[in-house]
């Protein structure tokens, strides 16, 4: 079994900074795809920022050159750095991780940690 563990999360004044890990532990070979995704109420999950084992990233519009995402893969950690937070960045931000385990890949979801951009 796979755990994903999150945590940064809180709550930040407009244009603040905020800094996620999500660190994996358990039963790992290698992980090859992890991300970011969010959830406000109301709305659908969605994608916020992936980034591949070699390093490739891809992210969605809305946090271009406000956000980014890294990782170290020794310690298995997806990290998401946030600036420029703004009240629509709010939202409960959930870790994925795609981990292999013998011949097979795997989809893990953390529990989410909850970001909250206000006054």
């Amino acid at each position: 079994q796979v755990q994903l563990v999150e945590s940064g999360g809180g709550l930040v004044q407009p244009g603040g900074s905020l800094r996620l890990s999500c660190a994996a532990s358990g039963s790992i070979f290698s992980i090859n795809a992890m991300g970011w995704y969010r959830q406000a109420p109301g709305k659908q999950r969605e994608l916020v920022a992936t980034i591949t084992s070699g390093g490739s990233t891809n992210y969605a519009d809305s946090v271009k050159g406000r956000f980014t995402i890294s990782r170290d893969n020794a310690k298995n950690t997806v990290y998401l750095q946030m600036y420029s937070l703004k009240p629509e960045d709010t939202a409960v931000y959930y870790c994925n991780a795609a981990v292999v385990a013998g011949r097979y890949e795997y989809e893990y979801w953390g529990q989410g940690t909850q970001v909250t951009v206000s006054s």
